[in-house]
């Protein structure tokens, strides 16, 4: 699993941007429930990795920012829910839960505390 995906945060952020519309900044905050300063850390984390992208914009009298998805980030949380769909055996398959005795891969660490 990607690193990337370690923080719920910017899966919440990645999941909101996957309907393919621009987001501002206050509608991401709303919708994922995440602090000004969480929002801020992961976004750029997002942005930094390509796996979104942002712009100013004017909306009405107020200049915005705005969040869209790339298509690396599409793939990303892609990749994501068919893994999570295999691992619950939602795609029809034996559910890929581990086994004991069995390696697994832990995830690698990014670096980032904030949830």
């Amino acid at each position: 699993m990607d690193p990337m995906l370690g923080a719920p945060a910017r899966v919440a952020i990645l999941a909101t941007l996957a309907d393919g519309r621009s987001w501002s900044f206050s509608e991401l905050k709303e919708e994922t429930g995440l602090a000004d300063g969480n929002l801020h850390v992961q976004s750029r984390k997002l942005l930094d990795a390509g796996f979104a992208t942002s712009e100013k914009m004017v909306r009405g009298r107020r200049r915005v920012t705005c969040y869209r998805m790339t298509p690396e980030g599409r793939e990303l949380l892609a990749g994501y829910v068919r893994r999570l769909s295999r691992a619950l055996g939602v795609d029809g398959e034996k559910p890929d839960l581990p086994q004991p005795g069995r390696k697994q891969t832990p995830l690698k660490d990014d670096g980032s505390r904030v949830w």
